[in-house]
């Protein structure tokens, strides 16, 4: 049972001579901070919902229904985020219903991204926890308020226990459900100050295993996605896209194509030609008859990654090339200058596709005017999605019904401004005046696709005689990522790109004289956020190179951390615990173990590779996998080590196989069958410790990803005194390090 919270009054702020008759249910205004600023308290018994404020509402048979904000992807948000409310609630899990936020409605924005509605970057508990916290708590004061003014005792004399309000003097109790029942009155807001929200120590839900809400539909097959949506008279359609953006067809012949049975009209879009029929498989029957001609003279026929990721070395190499600031401090040049011995070291990453299971689908039923629409989309952002409809039908948000759908996997794949594949559905829709559904084929999921940047890296560094690091510069040549997903918000931040440049910073470290620099280059492919975003490749170069100046420095990888660490006793906590995990100090002569030591944001980890080798093809294998997290306070501990294991072994796949090459501007992958990821004979045996922490959540989606490419290029290292500094590590790549 939880403690009663610190009462403001002695006696309850109701009186029932303030009953309104026949009104509608209590609401009131959410700000950013989640606390409400107006109330007013209204209800007939005869309603027996109760609406305590935007954030939920009860009903009179018990069941709390708590608005989620974000959207699901499979990071297990939809039940982490109003876990957090249930908690200061007071709850009983069973009671909670999800209602998934279908519409832009910025008072449920993320506080993180300005109260913009977008899910990306583990952003979702900590950026709301705060905010569902206070909305919890106010909304179970304004329950005691209730029961304390029906039962005429005073606030401070009563209790909370699962879903029920309990005054322990008398033995009387009332569940959440017939407090919803009651009339009740005009109510000031109950103020919450921070000392009236729970201790932890008086967690039920916060820090538990709690079973999550999405797993049984997916587990049992009757999960919704938007393939699986269906709507009377709905056709559907297959879009044949230039191979090159930004191409227009010059001419057109889809005789064949309207031939197909079941293929009801063929439609221009701005970027491809979309067959419509009555079956998907009749839409891809005719999308393969098009003969289409395309113009050959888009810049992006320039497109070349291998020439591409040359010039952003060249450029990263060159001092004298402009570049943006990042992050500094200190005199980093000055302190390389006069180092007793400077290191440099370049590093290269290819092109990364997102690989999600769910490629791009869309539903949209255009009104009969063409100004308003219902659509069916899983996309990171009800305000992006709304913005993509609104703008291709020249309409307002009122037109729109949205629904938003849960998806198979994104990793910031569906996070951009532009959403091409809901605007082809709209366009469609409104052409035939019918649904339409369009759906991607895996293979226009990758060559459509919007990638994790190339990069070039230049690491240079200056040790003492004693092997002290002295001075530390991080020069990256990468493009805007964000310049090309989201231009509004690149007009706000121009020219600090986070997506682009995130991890760069080392920030964990106490660099005293350091400087990491971005050379925005020209952008060779579509691009967008990846998992973990520019920490992907950033942590990797500065990881490996840490390695390196350890070894220059005649220093054990550990030992040389640690001393840059003083100042973090819960990073120094992490490598000390992830070592005794893998018993660093025990080394077989067939296998090698990297370290390596990074993280995203406030979040920390720690991992350790053992690093496997077949020599005559040059294929590495990882077989164990160990790692130490610090991400603060852990919501969902399952779903910690859920999210945690997948992005080390996302983070696995992209540095041992997963590379996008581009030439004449076309993306030469086509599926998984060229386009390798790791499989599940593959994965290694991972071992995982979450570290206990005081501090606020600090995001667990992301965090495994950083760590893991530098701990296999240092496992490399240690097993055959050969580095690797370039991503992905080929059979070639590595053939050509041995040799």
């Amino acid at each position: 049972m939880a403690s009663s919270m610190k009462a403001k009054a002695p006696t309850p702020a109701l009186s029932r001579r303030a009953v309104l008759a026949g009104a509608a249910g209590l609401t009131f205004a959410i700000g950013t901070g989640g606390i409400a600023e107006v109330a007013r308290a209204t209800a007939s018994p005869g309603r027996g919902a109760l609406n305590p404020s935007a954030w939920l509402s009860i009903a009179s048979d018990g069941t709390i229904a708590i608005v989620f904000p974000s959207t699901e992807m499979g990071q297990g948000s939809s039940t982490a985020l109003p876990l957090i409310l249930a908690e200061e609630l007071d709850a009983d899990w069973d009671d909670v219903r999800v209602e998934q936020l279908n519409r832009d409605d910025r008072s449920f924005g993320n506080p993180i991204f300005g109260n913009v509605l977008y899910t990306a970057g583990s952003t979702g508990v900590y950026g709301y926890f705060d905010s569902l916290r206070k909305a919890g708590a106010q909304a179970r004061r304004m329950l005691m308020h209730i029961a304390a003014d029906h039962w005429a005792v005073p606030l401070a004399s009563l209790t909370t226990e699962p879903s029920a309000v309990v005054h322990a003097e008398s033995g009387r109790r009332l569940s959440y459900g017939e407090i919803a029942a009651l009339p009740y009155a005009d109510l000031a807001v109950p103020e919450v100050a921070e000392e009236d929200l729970k201790p932890r120590s008086e967690y039920r839900l916060i820090g538990q295993s709690v079973p999550r809400l999405d797993i049984p539909a997916k587990s049992t097959g009757s999960e919704t996605y938007v393939i699986d949506v269906r709507l009377h008279g709905m056709l559907y359609a297959a879009v044949l896209r230039a191979p090159v953006e930004d191409e227009t067809p010059t001419s057109l012949d889809d005789g064949e194509a309207r031939a197909v049975d079941g293929v009801v009209d063929i439609v221009t879009l701005p970027d491809g030609i979309a067959v419509v029929a009555e079956t998907l498989e009749a839409a891809f029957a005719g999308r393969d008859l098009l003969t289409v001609e395309w113009s050959e003279a888009a810049p992006a026929r320039r497109f070349d990654s291998a020439a591409d990721l040359a010039a952003y070395a060249k450029a990263a190499g060159n001092q004298g090339h402009q570049a943006t600031k990042w992050r500094s401090s200190g005199d980093a040049a000055t302190a390389i200058g006069q180092a007793e011995r400077v290191l440099e070291a370049e590093y290269l990453s290819d092109y990364a596709y997102h690989a999600q299971l769910e490629p791009m689908a869309a539903v949209a039923a255009v009104d009969p005017d063409g100004k308003g629409a219902e659509v069916w989309a899983g996309t990171q952002t009800q305000s992006w999605t709304m913005r993509t409809i609104t703008e291709v039908l020249g309409t307002t948000p009122d037109r729109v019904r949205l629904n938003m759908m849960t998806m198979g996997g994104s990793f910031g794949r569906r996070t951009a401004l532009r959403q091409e594949y809901v605007r082809d559905a709209l366009l469609t829709s409104k052409a035939l005046g019918k649904p339409v559904k369009v759906v991607w084929t895996r293979e226009d999921d990758i060559k459509q696709g919007w990638f994790r940047p190339a990069a070039a890296q230049r690491m240079r560094a200056g040790l003492t005689a004693e092997g002290r690091l002295t001075g530390w510069h991080h020069r990256v040549a990468t493009p805007s990522v964000i310049a090309y997903f989201n231009p509004l918000r690149w007009e706000q931040v121009d020219p600090s790109d986070i997506i682009s440049m995130r991890g760069s910073e080392s920030g964990f470290y106490k660099l005293e004289h350091m400087l990491a620099e971005h050379v925005i280059t020209d952008r060779g492919a579509r691009v967008a956020p990846w998992r973990a975003i520019g920490a992907s490749y950033t942590s990797f170069a500065a990881e490996a190179f840490m390695d390196e100046l350890a070894e220059a420095a005649g220093s054990d990888p550990l030992d040389f951390r640690l001393k840059l660490l003083e100042h973090n006793p819960r990073g120094r906590k992490l490598l000390e615990t992830v070592v005794e995990m893998a018993d660093w100090t025990k080394r077989s002569p067939s296998s090698g173990l990297g370290l390596s030591f990074a993280g995203y944001g406030a979040s920390m980890a720690a991992g350790i590779a053992e690093v496997q080798l077949d020599e005559s093809s040059g294929e590495i294998s990882v077989s164990r996998f160990w790692a130490a997290v610090d991400a603060g306070l852990i919501v969902a501990p399952d779903n910690a080590l859920a999210q945690i294991e997948g992005g080390i072994i996302f983070g696995l796949s992209s540095a041992l196989k997963e590379r996008i090459t581009i030439v004449n501007g076309e993306v030469e992958q086509n599926n998984y069958y060229d386009y390798e990821i790791l499989r599940a004979h593959e994965v290694p045996e991972i071992a995982l410790h979450l570290q206990d922490s005081d501090g606020p959540p600090t995001g667990v989606g992301e965090v495994g990803t950083p760590m893991v490419a530098a701990a296999v290029a240092n496992g490399f290292h240690s097993l055959t005194g050969r580095r690797l500094r370039h991503l992905p590590f080929t059979r070639d790549r590595v053939r050509a390090a041995l040799t």
